[in-house]
């Protein structure tokens, strides 16, 4: 029987990611930190590492995607392009929480060596991605991967986590939103480190979900946002706008 390669995309952040897995395996990554070119880089990603692992499109059992919280027009890239892949090639969809992911993240690098922890097994997890100005989508697992509490839109205050806090037992806060709670979070058992989202993120809960059979419904499938979108226009350029009217018209408006 051929191993199970799956394809593993995680376009949620200002960080565009894809990953080649085996049997839930990391065997490539590709990642970029521009921002705003995800759009053009997701396709060359996963081209590059097809062709260096001496694989073909065929080859892939499934797409897996990190499917939320995150950027709006980050995931919503990352979906379509997951979506076109499955559909041409009639594979299965997976998706898998970005916050797990990233919590699965942080205990890859505690076995690694380059995060620690004097009690790791009763350690907290709080992956933290950036939802703006002093909010964060965030949720809380332990090292067990076990959810403590459940996925939200939190604005972060030195109160925040008081009750999980208050046992002293090392907090991990990381991911895109982390950084800017650092100094707010007070709590000595407050600790902030380096961990970014990942497609490799992806690999191992995707393979348990394949084997599961635990597929998305390509048709329907949405990005969780957590919360609406919503456009708005900049003050900037309405006032400009209303500059460049004539003044009979604006008297009237």
């Amino acid at each position: 029987m051929a191993k199970k390669i799956i394809l593993c995309i995680e376009t949620g952040t200002d960080i565009c990611s894809a990953a080649l897995s085996e049997e839930g395996k990391l065997i490539a990554l590709r990642e970029s930190r521009e921002g705003n070119d995800h759009t053009r880089n997701i396709g060359v990603f996963v081209d590059e590492m097809l062709r260096e692992n001496d694989l073909l499109p065929e080859d892939l059992a499934a797409v897996a995607i990190g499917r939320g919280p995150g950027s709006y027009t980050g995931l919503r890239i990352g979906t379509a392009f997951a979506k076109g892949f499955c559909y041409a090639l009639n594979i299965p969809l997976l998706a898998i929480d970005s916050l797990e992911s990233l919590a699965r993240i942080a205990c890859e690098d505690y076995e690694v060596g380059t995060i620690e922890s004097d009690d790791w097994a009763g350690a907290l997890l709080c992956p933290m991605i950036d939802a703006r100005r002093m909010e964060v989508f965030c949720s809380v697992y332990d090292t067990a991967l076990n959810s403590v509490s459940g996925v939200e839109a939190k604005i972060i205050d030195e109160g925040s986590f008081s009750d999980l806090l208050s046992g002293g037992k090392d907090f991990f806060i990381f991911g895109s939103g982390a950084k800017k709670c650092q100094e707010v979070m007070g709590a000595q058992n407050v600790k902030f480190v380096e961990v970014s989202p990942s497609a490799r993120g992806l690999c191992a809960a995707a393979y348990e979900k394949y084997l599961r059979e635990e597929w998305e419904d390509i048709a329907y499938f949405e990005p969780f946002y957590l919360k609406d979108f919503v456009v708005t226009k900049s003050k900037k350029n309405l006032l400009e706008a209303v500059a460049k009217k004539p003044k009979k018209e604006v008297e009237q408006q």
